[in-house]
């Protein structure tokens, strides 16, 4: 007899449990202290993904098959740098603002 094929919706809620556990003892074996914040975010995330398998609920933050949300994944991998000692977390950039190249001007000619 065949073994059923495994759930993408448990494996994805045990692959962020083990990642939340992970980048916790990362920070707590390398002896970096998480701020108040981080520290609620992982045990906040971790209790969501227990529950409800997945640790958001609006369909538009990521696909159905994730249980961390694209911004949810982008601050666990800050935490997980910052427990590693690497440097300054990622930069998200200044958006539309003015580049810094001198602006290209037009001239019109009346004739």
């Amino acid at each position: 007899m065949r073994a059923k094929p495994p759930d993408p919706k448990e494996q994805a809620k045990r692959a962020a449990l083990n990642a939340l556990k992970r980048a916790r003892r990362a920070a707590e074996k390398s002896g970096v202290e998480l701020s108040e914040w981080e520290g609620e975010f992982l045990s906040s995330v971790a209790q969501r993904v227990e529950t409800y398998g997945r640790a958001f609920a609006d369909p538009e933050k990521g696909s159905r098959g994730q249980a961390l949300s694209g911004n949810q994944t982008i601050k666990l991998k800050e935490i997980v740098r910052k427990a590693k000692g690497e440097k300054k977390p990622m930069r998200r950039g200044k958006g539309f603002g003015q580049s810094s190249r001198t602006p290209v001007t037009t001239s019109q000619d009346d004739d």
